[in-house]
C-alpha cells in the first residue's frame, strides 16, 4: 500500500517565508494567526490523513459504492471516518464563526485540502462539495436559508451537492430541461433529471442539500433563463429536525475509471420541494460562486495526487536496484545500484517535484489573494485581489490537473511493471487523477474561459493584476547576480507571454475561432510562466538561507528551481510558436475525409 506523509516543511516554508504571515495577520479575523495556531492544525490534519484516510483509499477503490433500493452505501470504514472527520471540526475549518465555523483563512484551508486529496481523493469529494454549497448559500441565500442550512453544513451533519449536468447537456447549461413551478407558499416544485452528481446520495450524513439549476415557466431562453434552487433530501423542520422525504431519488450510480468510493449519481427530481436562491433567472451567476470555488478545489486535487505520487516514486527509486550507474558503480557493495542513480529516473523525479512544489507555491499565492478579496477592509484592494483570483482560477484548474495526471503517470513509470499492477497502488493514482481534467468544466473549457472571458475583461484589468507584480519582481531582482539563473528565464518566458497575449487578443477580436484555436496552448504558456514566477519567488527566499542550511531543504529547493528553469520552462518557446501559428490547420480539419 502506498505511504503518505504531509509535506509540512514545504507548507510552512510557503506560509511563513514566501507568502508571509504578516500579510495574513493584517486581515480582519486573522490577527492572531501564527505558527503556534497554524502548526497544530496542520500537524493534526497530517496525522488524520495518514492514519485514518489513507488506509481507506485502496479498500474504497476496490469496493466502491453500492446502490440498494435508492440508498447508496459507501465503502466500509467511510461512515466512521466521516464521523471522526466531522467531530474533529474539519468541516468547519474555513466557515464563518456565526454558523459554528472556525474562520480560518483559505491560505490554511487549502493546505488541509491538499492533504485530504493526497490521502484519499474519493473521501475528499464529500466535504468538498458541502463547502461549495456553503459558499453559494452564504453569498446568495436569504437570511432564513442561511439560518436553516449553514449551521448544519458547517457542522457536517448535513452535506451538499451541485446539480447542473443533465443527459442532454453539460457545458451548455442553457439546454437544461429541469423545471421549477412556483407555489403559493413561496416554494417551487422541481422536476427533471440530473447526472454525474458527485455525493448525490450516500450514507455519511443525515440530510443532503442539493443546489439545483432549473428554469421557471417564464424563463427567457438559454443561460439567461437559469435559476438556482435549494432542494433538501429531507425537508427541514422549524426546530432543526428532519421532516418528510423530498421527491429526490438516486436512480443510478456511475461505474467509473477512478474515485470509485465517491458516489457519482443520477438523480430524479419528481415534484421535489425547493426554494429559490438569489434572484429569478440569475442562477448561473450564483452557481458560479460554487463552481469557481470547486475549480480551485479540483486544481488542489491534481496537486494532492501529484504529491503522493512523487513521494512513493522517490521512495521506490531509492530502494529498487537495477543495473549500474552510467559513470560506474554508485554502490559497489551492492549487486546493483538503486535506480535513482540513472539520469532518466532523476529526470522523472525532478519533473514530478518541480510540478508539485511549483503548483503548491502558486496555490499559496492565490489563496492569499483569495483571503484578501474576502477580508480586506478596503473595497479597491478586495477588488484587485479578486481580479487575480478570477484570472488564476481557470489556470489553476487546468494546469494543476494536467500536472497531477502527468506526475501520476511518471510515478507509475518510475515503478515500471510494478507500477502497472494493482498491488502497489500507483495505477490508482493515475485513474483517480484523470477525472480532475474533466469535471467542473473540462480543461479545454478552462482555456476558453481564460481567452474568451478573462483576457479582455474590464479592458484587460485581470491581466494587469498578474503582469504588473511579475514585472515589478523582475525589475527588483534583475541586478542581483545570484538571481540571474532564475530571473533571466522568467523574463524571457514573461516576454513570450506578453507577445502571445497581444496576438491572441488581436486575432480573437476579429475571429473567435482564432482565440479558441490558441486557447489550450496559451493557458499552458500562461501557467508555466506563473510557475516560473512562483519558483523565482521561492529562489529569492532560499538563496540567502542556503549557507546556514542544516537539513538541505533550501539547497534542494534551489536545485529544483534550476531544473524547472532549465528543463521545463523552455516549453514556453514552443508554446508561443504554436499560439502564433494561428488556427488555419484546425479550420482545415472539417474538409479532411477520414
Amino acid at each position: 500500500m502506498p505511504s503518505y506523509q504531509a509535506p509540512l516543511r514545504d507548507m510552512r516554508f510557503l506560509l511563513n517565508e514566501v507568502v508571509g504571515l504578516d500579510r495574513l495577520r493584517a486581515l480582519p479575523g486573522c490577527e492572531e494567526l501564527g505558527p503556534d495556531l497554524i502548526d497544530p492544525v496542520l500537524e493534526e490534519a497530517a496525522r488524520f490523513c495518514a492514519e485514518v484516510l489513507l488506509p481507506l483509499n485502496r479498500s474504497g477503490d476496490e469496493a466502491g459504492c453500492v446502490l440498494e433500493n435508492g440508498v447508496v452505501r459507501t465503502p466500509r470504514g467511510f461512515p466512521e471516518a466521516y464521523r471522526a472527520f466531522r467531530e474533529g471540526g474539519w468541516t468547519a475549518l474555513g466557515a464563518d464563526s456565526a454558523y459554528g465555523g472556525q474562520g480560518l483563512p483559505k491560505s490554511v484551508g487549502m493546505l488541509v485540502e491538499e492533504m485530504i486529496c493526497s490521502a484519499n481523493l474519493s473521501f475528499g469529494m464529500y466535504p468538498g462539495l458541502s463547502h461549495g454549497a456553503y459558499m453559494a448559500l452564504d453569498r446568495h441565500g436569504t437570511a432564513e436559508q442561511k439560518s436553516t442550512y449553514l449551521p448544519k453544513l458547517v457542522s457536517g451533519e448535513w452535506s451538499g451537492t451541485m446539480c447542473l449536468t443533465e443527459p442532454q447537456c453539460g457545458t451548455d447549461l442553457g439546454l437544461i430541461r429541469t423545471r421549477a413551478v412556483p407555489r403559493p407558499d413561496g416554494s417551487h416544485r422541481i422536476t427533471g433529471s440530473k447526472i454525474f452528481i458527485s455525493a448525490g446520495e450516500h450514507d455519511l450524513t443525515e440530510n443532503i442539500i442539493h443546489l439545483v439549476l432549473a428554469k421557471l415557466p417564464d424563463a427567457p431562453p438559454g443561460t439567461r433563463g437559469i435559476s438556482l434552487f435549494v432542494v433538501p433530501k429531507y425537508l427541514p423542520m422549524a426546530d432543526g429536525g428532519l421532516g418528510a422525504r423530498n421527491g429526490v431519488t438516486c436512480t443510478g450510480l456511475e461505474h467509473k475509471m477512478g474515485i470509485k468510493a465517491s458516489a457519482t449519481c443520477a438523480l430524479a427530481f419528481e415534484e421535489a420541494v425547493g426554494w429559490l436562491v438569489g434572484r429569478p433567472h440569475k442562477g448561473l451567476s450564483a452557481m458560479f460562486t460554487m463552481m469557481n470555488e470547486a475549480r480551485l478545489g479540483v486544481g488542489v486535487q491534481g496537486l494532492g495526487i501529484a504529491e503522493v505520487s512523487t513521494q512513493n516514486a522517490l521512495s521506490y527509486a531509492k530502494d529498487r536496484r537495477q543495473g549500474r550507474a552510467l559513470g560506474g558503480a554508485a554502490e559497489p557493495g551492492q549487486p546493483a545500484d538503486a535506480i535513482i542513480h540513472h539520469p532518466d529516473v532523476r529526470r522523472m523525479l525532478l519533473t514530478m517535484r518541480a510540478w508539485t512544489e511549483g503548483c503548491r507555491a502558486l496555490s499559496a499565492l492565490t489563496a492569499l489573494e483569495h483571503d484578501v478579496s474576502l477580508r480586506h477592509p478596503d473595497a479597491e484592494t478586495r477588488a484587485e485581489a479578486d481580479d487575480f483570483v478570477q484570472l488564476m482560477t481557470p489556470i489553476i484548474k487546468a494546469l494543476f490537473t494536467d500536472a497531477g495526471f502527468e506526475v501520476a503517470s511518471l510515478g507509475m513509470q518510475v515503478w515500471g511493471g510494478h507500477g502497472y499492477i494493482r498491488d502497489n497502488g500507483m495505477e490508482q493514482f493515475v485513474r483517480d487523477a484523470r477525472i480532475a481534467q474533466v469535471y467542473e468544466g473540462t480543461n479545454g473549457i478552462q482555456a476558453l474561459d481564460l481567452v474568451g472571458r478573462k483576457l479582455g475583461a474590464h479592458g484587460g484589468r485581470y491581466l494587469r493584476r498578474f503582469f504588473h507584480p511579475v514585472l515589478a519582481f523582475i525589475e527588483a531582482q534583475q541586478d542581483d547576480p545570484a538571481m540571474e539563473a532564475f530571473i533571466l528565464p522568467l523574463s524571457k518566458a514573461f516576454g513570450r507571454l506578453q507577445q502571445a497575449t497581444a496576438e491572441v487578443a488581436r486575432r480573437g477580436l476579429g475571429d473567435p475561432f482564432e482565440a479558441g484555436a490558441a486557447a489550450t496552448d496559451y493557458l499552458r504558456l500562461f501557467g508555466l510562466t506563473a510557475l516560473a514566477y512562483a519558483w523565482a519567488r521561492m529562489a529569492a527566499v532560499a538563496l540567502p538561507r542556503q549557507a546556514d542550511d542544516q537539513t538541505g531543504f533550501y539547497r534542494a529547493k534551489l536545485a529544483t528551481a534550476r531544473f524547472f528553469m532549465q528543463r521545463m520552462l523552455p516549453q514556453t518557446s514552443a508554446l508561443t510558436a504554436m499560439v502564433m501559428a494561428g488556427g488555419e490547420a484546425l479550420r482545415d480539419f472539417a474538409m479532411v475525409e477520414p
